[in-house]
């Protein structure tokens, strides 16, 4: 243990002019006390200096209360903090405090002064210390005093000494009617005080965490020499408080302005002591779920570590009836968790309805919501209620951010989008999104694995799982004999010239005599022709989920199918498009522009198709099309559908193509619009 220091008076920084103290800013103390502050090596036993005085005081104002308000608590009931056995307390540098606090005249620009011989004192101290040594030689006079007080009656050598400090002035009951409203004033103070060094002391030990990790720390450290400052110049004017009482000279320390300074710190740094140990919980959290997923872990307990901290018990809402229930009903389950904002629609909600009425026939696997909300507030509530009224599966009700959004949002990509993360019943995860194949293929997915993905993104007979639902006012009715243009676009004009000329294609007699059936389906047009935004919604979130599926197999190069679809996603925002399926199997899908001329030039290419076959001919003149005019192709990934691929190859060529980062907004709340 380091010996303590005092600067010697010669070597005292010199204290800056006179200051209106009360109406300083935070900068202008900052650049007022900065000075006196000497970066050095200073230690001390801090921790059981401040034990001992938050005893000393504890005890003092308790029994303040006891004598001056006349209440009976016992002194029993309040905890001890023991010292270190080896802890020698500073007590000249004691002394030398309270001799500079003792006996100064009242008023804030003295205190001021007091203050800043106190810091040049303490100038090598870090600056928690110069508080608590500023505060345990207030505590020597102030819990002397009350020990006095109160073994007057019991103790002939305290009643003596007690004489010499004035105590039977103050505690006897003419000084108690006189004095006794600005004595519980001064322990208010003092108790106040008190927590805010405590604070003070709790955040220097919470800075060996990152600010990055506990933003709350980051301004909260910096202002702690400011609000070391107000600690210690209120100790002052409560020294001078205490002398006024006890000295009976008429003359008096006004405490409110301090009291009032003191109040507002302590409850700015009451919310950001909360606030950081939120965010430490929630890195605590992510490093005990990263720990978790690496061992087998029952799927109740990585559940538990994922939602809630330690002193909530842990529930669940059963959305069957209403009711909560214990999360034992996930105890060796396979559980899909469905993660998501409140910025959901009803309709992304019903895409697990199919998956929840197949899994609930044989109860080996559970859905489980849960909301991502960083900060709870009524209406988000209200919204909250009304959404999960919608879901027969369980869902977590808890109005506090949970304590893995860090692991959620780090280790599962969750980017605001939703969702679904297969868990096994010995906490494995089995799928980091299944939401792509549920929309895909719904119950068809099931087990919802990877193993399940991989062989269901190989199929290519795809075209009747993606228009299952996407018009249910008209759904499509595919037949493996037929070829099928799905098409659509942006140009009404285009679309109409594709809709005559292909129907002219399809009613050509030499492809009916050869056998060729063909089929017009015009995906996302309404009657009058308007985009109908339901429809075309699913129909892309279909086909981007299924190219994310298809993304995800570890191959070298994409297979046939994942190019034509990737090239389909290139036109989603083309005058047209158009999707050439045979059945349910993708044969090629092309830009509204060369395809238009395609189908328009049939008589330089129909004579072909008996002999070369229809869909090899079509491909062929087209690729001779393309070669003339060939667009850019682009595909546009959002943010938060999870893991986005390093890089992508182009449909159309061998390069890799160009990534770019791109903000877009259709002005559409479908989530708000969909709960009103």
């Amino acid at each position: 243990m380091a010996t303590n220091k005092i600067l010697p008076a010669t070597a005292q920084l010199p204290v800056k002019a006179e200051l209106n103290v009360l109406t300083m800013s935070d900068d202008q103390i900052m650049n007022t006390i900065y000075a006196t502050h000497v970066h050095g090596d200073e230690k001390f036993d801090v921790d059981s200096l401040f034990a001992v005085t938050e005893n000393i005081l504890q005890r003092a104002t308790h029994l303040v209360e006891n004598v001056v308000l006349g209440t009976k608590e016992h002194q029993e009931n309040l905890d001890e903090k023991a010292p270190k056995s080896s802890f020698s307390p500073p007590s000249c540098t004691l002394k030398a405090l309270s001799c500079e606090m003792a006996c100064k005249a009242p008023g804030e620009e003295i205190a001021h002064k007091t203050t800043m011989s106190i810091l040049n004192k303490l100038a090598h101290y870090s600056w928690d210390a110069k508080a608590v040594l500023t505060l345990a030689a207030f505590a020597l006079d102030y819990g002397d005093f009350w020990l006095l007080a109160e073994l007057q009656s019991s103790d002939q050598l305290a009643k003596s000494v007690g004489i010499l400090k004035r105590v039977p002035v103050v505690v006897k009951r003419p000084g108690l009617q006189k004095y006794g409203k600005a004595i519980i004033e001064l322990n208010n103070l003092i108790k106040a005080t008190l927590e805010v060094i405590e604070t003070i002391f709790e955040l220097e030990k919470l800075s060996i965490y990152d600010t990055k990790d506990v933003p709350a720390l980051s301004g909260a450290l910096d202002r702690i020499p400011v609000d070391v400052y107000w600690a210690i110049i209120t100790i002052v004017a409560c020294t001078t408080k205490l002398c006024c009482i006890t000295g009976d000279e008429g003359k008096t320390q006004e405490l409110s302005p301090f009291a009032q300074k003191i109040n507002v710190i302590l409850n700015v740094l009451r919310r950001t002591i909360k606030l950081a140990h939120e965010q430490i919980d929630v890195i605590e959290a992510y490093r005990k779920l990263k720990k978790i997923f690496q061992t087998p872990t029952e799927v109740k307990e990585v559940f538990k570590a994922l939602i809630f901290p330690k002193d909530v018990e842990p529930s669940l809402i059963d959305g069957s009836t209403n009711k909560l229930v214990n999360i034992e009903v996930l105890k060796k389950k396979n559980v899909l968790f469905f993660i998501s904002s409140l910025d959901i629609t009803i309709e992304e909600v019903s895409v697990l309805k199919p998956v929840y009425d197949g899994i609930s026939k044989k109860d080996q696997h559970k859905i489980v919501w849960i909301p991502i909300v960083e900060y709870w507030t009524d209406d988000l509530r209200k919204k909250f209620e009304v959404l999960r009224s919608k879901m027969p599966w369980y869902s977590v009700r808890y109005f506090s951010p949970v304590v893995g959004i860090k692991f959620i949002k780090e280790e599962w990509n969750f980017k605001n989008k939703p969702l679904v993360v297969v868990v096994s019943p010995k906490g494995k995860v089995e799928h980091p999104n299944a939401l792509h194949i549920i929309k895909v293929w719904g119950a068809k997915a099931f087990p919802f694995t990877k193993e399940a993905e991989q062989t269901l993104a190989t199929k290519e007979d795809v075209m009747e799982d993606i228009m299952l639902d996407v018009n249910p006012k008209s759904p499509v009715v595919i037949k493996d004999d037929k070829y099928i243009f799905f098409y659509g676009g942006k140009d009404n004009e285009w679309i109409q010239q594709f809709t005559r000329k292909a129907t002219v294609l399809a009613n050509d007699p030499a492809l009916k005599e050869a056998g060729i059936s063909i089929e017009l389906v015009l995906v996302g047009k309404n009657e009058k022709g308007h985009d109908d935004v339901g429809i075309l919604g699913r129909f892309w979130d279909k086909m981007e989920s299924f190219f994310f599926s298809k993304t995800e197999k570890k191959t070298d190069q994409p297979d046939t199918v994942t190019k034509e679809i990737q090239k389909l996603l290139s036109y989603k925002n083309e005058s047209g498009w158009v999707v050439l399926s045979k059945g349910s199997k993708v044969i090629f899908t092309g830009h509204g522009t060369t395809i238009l001329k395609v189908v328009d030039e049939a008589e330089k290419w129909k004579g072909y198709v008996r002999e070369i076959g229809y869909e090899i001919i079509f491909k062929q003149y087209h690729d001779k099309v393309i070669e003339v005019n060939r667009p850019c192709s682009r595909v546009d990934i959002p943010v938060g559908v999870g893991k986005i691929p390093e890089h992508m190859h182009c449909p159309h060529c061998p390069r890799v193509m160009e990534s770019y980062i791109s903000f877009k907004c259709c002005h559409v709340d479908g989530a708000l619009n969909a709960l009103h």
